[in-house]
């Protein structure tokens, strides 16, 4: 986020837009083939390779694990020798390790091509997070928001054309995602190339060179951040376990639930998300969302206490407060992940961040269907308070991290709660 007089600031408005427009594209292509893979790959893995679901789930386990070690190194790689020269190194390799996939035949290859894919995925996002952080210049809510939006809609274009292959259930139908998948990689880098050429941001001098694992209000942040992660697999994973097995609700309720979050989450991101500009509307939105999320999750719960339709309708009601939390969510991390990072060091700070962000996931499943599947409605009580508790904290982070950096425009009128 290049600094500088009026005049600069206004003239880096107006040519940013087709920056923009570009990056957004570029997002969207690739989340379109992200769409049509994940989707379906370990359909593919099991009926059409023929490795036991076990087999499959350790060698993703094992890449996705690995591929946490590459986010920071090649986060600090993207701020030194530029986000967009990185990012589109990491687009290549991930197209040739997609396309690989459909060479495999056994376990050792599969962890092989999908380590070498989470790694290239780990350092490319961590270098699109300092694109990003450059493309979006000095008011970035917007730009970021409606980033989102077309990120969220790609993914669900994609889903539905992996429904189509999944329908059809032959080898040519699941080898053409993969293989659909690695073009939108090489389209994503080819559109990237369009983007200016950012020059590299110099670093003070002193600074230490790993700066973001120093960072404590960053690092708590990064914490607070993953835990509250814990709240996309409620609707993906532990939602619709619970309601096949505890409530009375239509088992069409399910495909209800991911069309309603996936609607308000396009339709709203934008909306609110542009108005969460600082680290102290961040920490805001972070408290806002904790709200939301104890709103919804006892009315999944109560879900499980009533007659079929009125359990269907709670069910439908939860999602949306819950999407409008997870909206306020998102728009949060996004103010409070590029506004506490340093300019020149935006690449490491997100490859930390991303790094945060995926070890919740990573634990997510375990614990969701552990402990709240396992203590029932006590459990969606506990997760809903949980929650609560995390976005209290956003404000008071949002306030240590203006202490201990310069903040534009004023940082305490910024962090004011």
């Amino acid at each position: 986020m290049t600094k500088g007089g009026p005049g600069g600031r206004t003239a880096r408005r107006g040519e940013g837009s087709a920056p923009e427009r570009v990056l957004i594209a570029a997002s969207f292509v690739n989340r379109v083939g992200n769409g049509l893979f994940n989707a379906a790959s370990a359909l593919y893995f099991t009926l059409v390779v023929g490795l036991p679901a076990a087999q499959v789930g350790a060698a993703l386990t094992i890449a996705g694990l690995t591929g946490l070690l590459a986010g920071i190194p090649g986060g600090h790689l993207a701020d030194r020798r530029g986000a967009r020269t990185v990012m589109v190194c990491a687009l290549m390799i991930q197209a040739v390790s997609m396309a690989a996939l459909v060479l495999v035949d056994g376990w050792l290859a599969l962890t092989a091509v999908a380590t070498v894919d989470q790694l290239a995925a780990a350092v490319g996002g961590a270098a699109w997070g300092a694109l990003v952080a450059r493309v979006g210049g000095e008011r970035p809510a917007r730009f970021r928001a409606r980033l989102r939006t077309f990120v969220n809609l790609g993914v669900i274009l994609g889903t539905v054309g992996a429904g189509l292959a999944v329908a059809a259930g032959t080898r040519g139908a699941y080898v053409a995602l993969i293989l659909g998948n690695a073009a939108s990689f090489l389209l994503c880098a080819a559109l990237l190339l369009l983007l200016p050429a950012y020059p590299v941001l110099a670093a003070p001098p002193r600074r230490r060179r790993w700066t973001a694992l120093s960072d404590r209000p960053f690092l708590a942040f990064t914490a607070l951040f993953g835990a509250m992660g814990l709240q996309y697999p409620v609707v993906s994973l532990l939602l619709p376990i619970w309601i096949s097995q505890h409530t009375e609700a239509p088992r069409w309720t399910v495909a209800a639930v991911f069309a309603v979050n996936a609607a308000f989450c396009v339709l709203l991101q934008t909306r609110i998300g542009s108005r969460v500009e600082t680290p102290g509307d961040g920490g805001r939105a972070l408290r806002t969302a904790g709200l939301l999320f104890l709103v919804s999750c006892p009315v999944m719960a109560l879900a499980a206490h009533t007659p079929v339709w009125a359990a269907a309708g709670l069910v439908v009601a939860a999602v949306f407060v819950h999407s409008l939390g997870e909206v306020f969510e998102s728009s949060g991390g996004f103010a409070l992940g590029f506004g506490l990072a340093p300019d020149d060091a935006q690449g490491q700070y997100q490859g930390l961040l991303g790094l945060g962000f995926s070890a919740g996931q990573a634990l997510a499943p375990a614990l969701l269907t552990t402990v709240v599947l396992g203590l029932g409605t006590a459990g969606w009580l506990l997760l809903a308070v949980f929650f609560a508790v995390l976005g209290a904290a956003g404000p008071p982070l949002a306030r240590w991290g203006a202490r201990t950096r310069p903040l534009p425009g004023g940082a305490a009128e910024d962090v004011a709660v």
